[in-house]
């Protein structure tokens, strides 16, 4: 199962999409930072009472979808702002944003390569460009921009986060091991990199390490949405429900829209055995249509939620967010098996051998990566469940 993991995710939606994913952290978030040094950001901007024009409506309704992380739908925007606006800078940035959060490497690469010839390439920039070379399975590539960007704003922690945010998406689990090192090196006491490095290492199985990581973050970061965020994740992680159950709700009352921790705590409840119902499964459910709705392009949470409606016997409705799931995280091989699941109980064989057909060449890709890689760095994911 696929879990809830990046700090970075959460800031995110904290503002960016935050934190917007903007202000936080992962490609999924950058979209309301600043321009280039000398320019006034667009949300400095939007507190001035001014006359826009056409194109600059275009370009602040594509920020405003970017922040809600609909990053599809943004696009058209930024289109009809690109070469039209005051703030260039501002749209061909966002446009690259959402195209790299959509994976359209290409079209990605493009804009980001015309604002660097224009010498206009700041650590934003090439960060993106990083990002954008990690889902290219360009690894040199990303490693030169990564760096780039580091040597103009080495103490940005969140060019680390996104990176490595970047490399868990494409499992490029040691990649974005080296993210994390570097960013510690320069911000030692980071309590999202430590958070960040406690994911990573549990995705190359070495759990130990990991919870040392998970509980440093909690300490740094105590009392704040990222030590209930650790704890929680140390409780899937130990395959501990009680644990991950406690610490998410005890984050809630302090943040209840963090759909992170929405979404943690549905999946906990979900695999601490309640079933269609009980109190702590409608708990769930609840908590994951609410992650949906405060972040409908978060796969994590479409596909527990179609997890819960197939045990429920809502086939159609579970059909709806698990193929969302699948779009929007395709290489998730818990997805086909779910979704082989819900259109053989529907009836329609066909498509449940296209996903069964799916799932085998996934599980092929990943069996031949697992003999690659070193006996201590397997690829697993997070807190498998205790039976």
């Amino acid at each position: 199962m696929r879990l809830p993991v990046s700090p970075s995710r959460y800031c995110r939606a904290a503002t960016l999409t935050g934190v917007i994913l903007t202000s936080c952290v992962t490609v999924r978030a950058q979209s309301s930072t600043k321009s280039n040094p000398s320019q006034t950001s667009q949300t400095e901007r939007a507190g001035q009472p001014l006359e826009l024009g056409p194109s600059e409506v275009e370009l602040r309704t594509g920020i405003a979808l970017t922040s809600r992380g609909l990053f599809a739908e943004a696009i058209p925007h930024f289109l009809a702002a690109q070469g039209r606006v005051s703030d260039e800078y501002a749209a061909d940035f966002n446009l690259s944003l959402c195209y790299v959060a959509t994976g359209q490497y290409q079209q990605a690469l493009a804009v980001l390569s015309q604002i660097a010839s224009a010498g206009r390439a700041t650590a934003g920039v090439y960060n993106l460009l990083a990002q954008t070379f990690i889902g290219m399975s360009r690894e040199q590539d990303a490693i030169g921009a990564f760096q780039k960007g580091v040597a103009r704003d080495p103490k940005n922690e969140r060019l680390y986060l996104l990176a490595a945010d970047a490399c868990i998406d494409h499992q490029s689990y040691e990649l974005g091991l080296e993210f994390v090192d570097t960013g510690l090196q320069h911000l030692p006491r980071s309590a999202r990199l430590h958070y960040e490095r406690g994911v990573l290492l549990s995705l190359v199985d070495q759990p130990d390490r990991a919870r040392g990581d998970l509980r440093l973050a909690r300490e740094l970061a105590k009392g704040t949405s990222l030590s209930f965020l650790a704890d929680a994740q140390e409780g899937l992680l130990n395959g501990t429900m009680d644990q991950a159950i406690r610490a998410a709700r005890d984050g809630l009352r302090k943040e209840p829209e963090n759909y992170v921790l929405l979404t943690i705590l549905g999946q906990a409840l979900m695999r601490q055995g309640s079933g269609p119902g009980q109190p702590e499964f409608d708990e769930g459910r609840a908590a994951l249509e609410k992650s949906v709705a405060l972040r409908p392009n978060y796969a994590v949470s479409q596909l527990a939620l179609g997890q819960m409606l197939l045990l429920e016997g809502h086939l159609s409705e579970a059909i709806t967010h698990l193929e969302k799931a699948r779009e929007l995280a395709p290489n998730d091989p818990s997805t086909y098996s779910r979704l082989a699941v819900a259109y053989r109980q529907r009836g329609d064989l066909q498509e449940a051998d296209k996903m069964l057909a799916v799932l085998t060449t996934l599980n092929k890709e990943q069996a031949a990566k697992y003999k690659l890689d070193p006996p201590d760095h397997k690829g697993s994911y997070l807190g498998s469940p205790k039976q």
